[in-house]
């Protein structure tokens, strides 16, 4: 045997030694770091579950019963209770904001003789923000121009009431209290508020069908009405679904009082200093205003909110 071979074989098996030698080490490194992952994860496990939800068997909206016979229609429930629980974030700004703004809407439907469960439509629109969608609808209630012009709302670059919560909220109403006389429940009338009456209306009379629960619809209406019903349910019971806070924690309304103006008004900036307050301040109480000026051209009576 030459010297090289003997060198070559001799290389070989310390080589080998030491490959077993690593390996075990590495074996017992895993080990034990996968003893500490399932200690880890045994309290995790004590502290924190992902759980599922129970579906009450009682709910309802606007009077009317959800019929959670249907299993499509307890899947959908269930989904909405699961994303909107579990979106924590959200969820817990719901609360904030639904102290800052149901005071303002739940008189008004009372006034109009709409439901209070309608409320939670405002919230599933816009998260109680004054947002745009993709489709151009605007404001808590993300009315279209169309919409908010047929049902009383000034719309235009200088003026938008759909910003305007009182207003917007009447304007909704309306909608609603025409779309229940057209298509017969107020379920039926929160649905065609996402997708029309025409909408509504056609697909029921192609299916041969006279329930929401019954028709087939886009996904998006499909998901409308368990969307609402599972905002009422968690903002109707929030210890239930695991938020915690106190009052302190809720956001308010400030003090405001009405100026009333027939006339344009040239600098809504300057307007605002006469009254101790500022162009930013007078805008957060009056969205509706969409520029540094007032038109007016036809001597209309606004009312305009001045932070006290």
């Amino acid at each position: 045997m030459s010297r090289l071979y003997r060198f070559i074989v001799l290389a070989s098996i310390v080589i080998i030694a030491v490959f077993f030698i690593n390996a075990e080490t590495t074996e017992k490194k895993t080990y034990t770091k996968n003893q500490l992952n399932a200690d880890t994860l045994s309290d995790n496990e004590t502290n924190y579950k992902i759980k599922a939800l129970k579906i009450p068997e009682n709910l309802s909206f606007a009077g009317e019963k959800v019929q959670l016979n249907k299993t499509d229609i307890r899947e959908r429930i269930d989904r909405e209770l699961l994303v909107n629980t579990y979106w924590q974030s959200n969820a817990l700004l719901w609360f904030k904001r639904t102290n800052k703004y149901f005071p303002v809407i739940e008189p008004i439907l009372k006034e109009k003789g709409v439901p209070d469960d309608f409320k939670y439509l405002s919230v599933i629109e816009s998260d109680l923000r004054n947002v745009t969608s993709p489709a151009g609808a605007k404001g808590m209630w993300q009315m279209l121009k169309d919409a908010g012009r047929e049902n009383g709302l000034e719309i235009n670059d200088n003026v938008d009431e759909r910003y305007h919560l009182e207003k917007a909220t009447r304007a909704a109403c309306d909608y609603l209290i025409e779309a229940k006389e057209r298509l017969g429940n107020w379920t039926l009338a929160a649905a065609a508020y996402h997708a029309g009456n025409y909408g509504i209306e056609k697909r029921l009379k192609e299916q041969m069908v006279d329930s929401y629960y019954d028709v087939l619809a886009g996904e998006n209406t499909e998901r409308y009405i368990p969307r609402i019903v599972a905002a009422k349910e968690i903002l109707s019971n929030p210890e239930k679904y695991g938020f915690v806070f106190t009052k302190d924690d809720l956001y308010e309304l400030g003090p405001t009082y009405v100026v009333k103006v027939d006339t344009a008004i040239t600098n809504i900036a300057d307007f605002a200093l006469k009254f101790d307050t500022n162009y930013k301040e007078l805008k957060m109480y009056n969205p509706w205003l969409r520029e540094n000026k007032l038109n007016n051209n036809s001597g209309k009576l606004y009312e305009i909110k001045i932070p006290k």
